[in-house]
């Protein structure tokens, strides 16, 4: 380390003596803002992950088409994971106009910070990190929710079904699910196949053709 990043490094951290005169929601509020204005100047901002943020719950929701579903004795080691390690996974969210917060990945993870031992131990709060803020749309939202499941293997298919649906009926043709969502031509037609819908086979440029990496 150089001295002038030595001394710029200094100047910075002495100035973090302020913040023990705030109590633990101003500190933590003022934390955020530090760790906002620190990641408008990262080289790595482009990746939501250079900045977690500790948000109020009641700021936060949950969304309506998460696929995953997690079963009694996994959900009990996530807790147990949790209250032992605290968390080393934020939850993922988009943030809503109104200020409020919808989660992307997560639902489970945030479930866990409402429970008796944890409430008091992060405060009422949860650890985010705020994602596509230059993509909003609902259909974005629940291809963004699709592929953190997807990615680790998890996802129920009744509710697969249902996205699908609502993705087909929200004009994205099957190119663009298959594109956005990691989904080849074979399981798009067989989840389309299961819904019993003859409208989601409209798309006439549906094709066995296509691959997940079309342009």
């Amino acid at each position: 380390m150089n001295e002038h990043v030595t001394s710029l490094v200094q100047q910075i951290t002495a100035s973090f003596e302020q913040l023990t005169q705030l109590d633990d929601d101003e500190r933590m509020d003022a934390i955020n803002q530090i760790r906002q204005a620190l990641h408008e100047q990262s080289p790595m901002k482009d990746n939501p992950v250079d900045c977690v943020l500790w948000i109020a719950q009641e700021d936060i929701h949950a969304n309506s088409y998460n696929p995953n579903a997690v079963a009694p004795p996994e959900m009990t080691l996530l807790e147990k994971s949790i209250e032992e390690d605290g968390y080393t996974q934020p939850v993922v969210v988009w943030q809503e106009d109104n200020g409020q917060y919808e989660i992307i990945d997560g639902f489970h993870r945030s479930l866990v910070a409402n429970t008796p031992s944890m409430y008091g131990r992060v405060q009422g709060r949860l650890p985010v990190t705020i994602t596509n803020a230059d993509r909003t749309a609902r259909v974005d939202r629940m291809a963004s929710t699709i592929r953190h499941n997807r990615a680790r293997g998890e996802h129920s298919t009744e509710l697969m079904q249902t996205i699908v649906s609502e993705l087909v009926q929200s004009g994205m043709s099957d190119k663009w699910i298959m594109q956005h969502i990691g989904m080849d031509v074979d399981e798009l037609l067989r989840l389309k196949q299961l819904t019993g819908l003859a409208a989601l086979f409209n798309d006439k440029e549906f094709s066995r053709s296509w691959t997940t990496t079309s342009e």
